[in-house]
């Protein structure tokens, strides 16, 4: 076994992270306003750069965990560890874990409760 097997896979850093999900969320932006929807109706459903990153860090676990949805406890310690790998995400993840915003469709509390 060589040492780079031996070591845990290497994230990017927050920056690289918060850099790509910025173009994400602007990707997304982009294609909504063409689509001809009015920025008024959209723009508070999505999620911010943070939650974004969040989110993706969440679904890399997800993907690492055989493409398994985790369950509530499970999601909660994912998100958790998120926070505490990246603190400067700390508010993002008790965001997406809360309930202060239920309406949001991207939010994965709501779509565990769906499931």
């Amino acid at each position: 076994m060589t040492a780079n097997e031996q070591e845990p896979p290497r994230r990017a850093s927050l920056e690289l992270l918060r850099a790509e999900a910025s173009d994400e969320l602007a990707v997304l932006i982009h294609e909504r306003l063409r689509g001809g929807e009015d920025p008024w109706d959209f723009m508070e459903d999505l999620p911010s750069v943070d939650e974004l990153v969040v989110l993706t860090l969440r679904a890399d676990n997800i993907a690492e965990n055989g493409g398994q949805r985790p369950n509530r406890a499970r999601n909660y310690r994912v998100l958790r560890q998120i926070a505490l790998e990246y603190p400067p995400l700390t508010r993002a993840v008790w965001r997406i874990l809360g309930d202060e915003e239920p309406h949001r469709r991207w939010d994965a509390s709501v779509r565990l409760d769906a499931s």
